[in-house]
């Protein structure tokens, strides 16, 4: 992880949302497209979220000792992708509604110069937004940068099937089909977010099992193969472990039950048994809590 380049990547797309949600208002009032319009209160909403990413990210990257929060912020960051993927359920689910509204009372008449030229503009911007976060993300590894890649990729989708619908409906004006064209806006939005709804799905699902502490399977079986190996070469008689992921942060406890006479004699040579096991377990840095203890009573288990 590289907070910095992660900060420095959500700075840049905030600063490009606020441009696209404020173009999308203009164009949406100006086109008479609420389709355009969402696509902008979308955008403004994402910015929003983008902020309270970049805040958390500074947060959990702290290293200075908080007698308050002494294990760290790492609890932070799930609320807030749970947070931001919600609202992005809701979003969506909310434009639904105003579809349908729109559909039923007849759809709305567009002016299709600017909805097109908005759509160009805009999706071409999205769609670079998106390749460029995902490439720069192959380096950081961040969620929120992960999430706010999946958002511009949302509002590429987005636009792209208005500038699709747009081009239809405006090829249409002249033919006898003509009837059908005020139904472009709201069909199209209704499909979308039928569509862009269970994107954020996964988001909130992963965000959920770490805000409950839901081990993950992975990680738990990795951690029993090395203690698994350990046992067999020192000779011990049981252990168990426990393995929790919040945020970019992993916690993991061993607590190991030797014989009697196991000869650990020293804090040294258990520090070195500690350190053995460290290494095979991997990933070691500022993000991993590990303990590993040793007793000779199983009811310290």
């Amino acid at each position: 992880m590289q907070p910095s380049a992660e900060q420095r990547l959500l700075k840049l797309s905030i600063a490009v949302t606020i441009a696209v949600a404020a173009a999308g208002v203009l164009f949406g009032l100006l086109s008479g497209s609420m389709s355009i319009v969402f696509d902008g209160v979308f955008a403004a909403i994402d910015a929003a979220m983008s902020g309270l990413a970049l805040f958390v990210s500074r947060l959990v990257s702290r290293v200075t000792e908080n007698r308050r929060f002494q294990f760290g912020y790492w609890h932070i960051e799930p609320m807030v992708l749970a947070f931001n993927g919600g609202t992005l359920m809701l979003l969506c689910f909310y434009a639904f509604l105003n579809a349908i509204d729109s559909f039923l009372a007849g759809g709305r008449q567009l002016n299709f110069d600017w909805a097109m030229a908005y759509a160009v503009v805009v999706c071409a911007v999205c769609f670079a937004m998106f390749f460029y976060e995902r490439h720069a993300n192959r380096h950081i590894g961040s969620d929120f940068i992960r999430l706010d890649a999946q958002s511009w990729l949302m509002s590429a989708c987005i636009t792209l099937a208005l500038l699709v619908a747009f081009a239809i409906a405006w090829v249409l004006t002249d033919t006898p089909y003509a009837r059908f064209t005020p139904y472009a806006d709201p069909v199209v939005l209704a499909l979308l977010t039928l569509v862009l709804v269970f994107v954020p799905i996964h988001t909130v699902r992963k965000a959920l099992t770490e805000i409950l502490l839901i081990t993950p399977s992975e990680l738990d079986d990795h951690v029993r193969k090395v203690m698994d190996d350990a046992v067999a070469r020192y000779g011990f008689r049981t252990y168990t472990s426990y393995v929790a992921k919040v945020g970019r942060a992993q916690f993991i406890e061993i607590h190991i039950a030797v014989p009697a006479d196991t000869p650990i004699d020293s804090v040294a040579k258990a520090d070195a048994i500690r350190r053995e096991i460290a290494a095979a377990i991997g990933e070691e840095g500022p993000h991993r809590w590990l303990t590993i203890d040793f007793t000779a009573d199983p009811q310290w288990l």
